[in-house]
């Protein structure tokens, strides 16, 4: 799975997010991502992932096995201290 592919699609429905993406267990189909948006905002926690899983809903069935999602607005992650580029 290219990462970069991930970082894509997400970017593509979201275009203010900022995204990494990490391979949990070293097969490239367990995958870590951690979105910033503002497009989170005002939305609950199962909204926001529903969001994600929407963009990549396609490639879920084909490449990735699994996902953990961590969504935060931008503010959300200033204030744990996650560094936005």
């Amino acid at each position: 799975m290219d990462f970069q592919f991930v970082k894509d699609l997400i970017t593509k429905g979201l275009p203010d997010a900022y995204v990494e993406v990490t391979d949990l267990t070293g097969t490239k189909d367990h995958l870590g991502i951690l979105i910033v948006s503002d497009a989170f905002e005002g939305k609950m926690l199962i909204q926001q992932h529903q969001i994600i899983m929407d963009l990549l809903k396609d490639s879920l069935k084909k490449e990735i096995h699994a996902v953990q999602l961590k969504t935060l607005t931008k503010t959300k992650a200033l204030n744990q201290g996650i560094n936005i580029k």
